[in-house]
């Protein structure tokens, strides 16, 4: 149900006229890449053709404001796989607001979420701890509402999918194991 030539085809639909941003399947490692020298639109380079990680990496994106997304990986601090206690935290931090949108483009896409710690080779994260914080920050986007460009996608993810705008908590709670 969930291709990734759909994920591409309804971000560069929604998103390429306005933004000069396309959505691209990478290989490895995800990256934000700005326009530049020798590329005249900025690119979301998501996972090995993953849908998850294609959501993930357009969440940081939805986030970032207009200097952020001058840069390449928006100018953020990233420490991979290996991470120490302090820096899983300081990770966990970082990573609330994007996996909330992320969590709330999953319910538009009628797609299970699974909020990912991202650390196999470090400290034991505490997943449901930070699934917790999460969660609060979802319930936060609902009553403020989600930023403007996660609202775009959201409505572009309905119409595809024919699911109904996530509105209330019980919409998260069914897409998460």
């Amino acid at each position: 149900m969930h291709q990734i030539d759909d994920i591409i085809s309804i971000f560069n639909n929604t998103f390429f006229d306005s933004f000069n941003t396309k959505l691209v399947k990478g290989k490895d490692e995800p990256i934000y890449l700005p326009a530049d020298d020798t590329v005249d639109h900025h690119r979301i380079i998501f996972a090995h053709g993953f849908y998850a990680s294609a959501l993930h990496e357009i969440a940081h994106w939805c986030i970032a404001g207009p200097e952020r997304r001058l840069l390449e990986d928006f100018g953020y601090w990233y420490e991979p796989d290996g991470r120490t206690e302090m820096q899983q935290k300081e990770f966990e931090k970082v990573e609330v607001k994007p996996q909330a949108v992320e969590w709330a483009l999953c319910v538009a896409a009628g797609k299970n979420f699974r909020v990912s710690a991202d650390n196999l080779n470090g400290a034991e994260p505490d997943y449901q701890g930070f699934k917790n914080s999460v969660f609060e920050q979802v319930k936060t986007y609902l009553v403020d509402g989600f930023p403007v460009r996660a609202q775009q996608l959201m409505a572009a993810l309905c119409e595809f999918y024919q699911t109904n705008m996530p509105s209330s908590e019980h919409d998260f709670v069914r897409v998460s194991p």
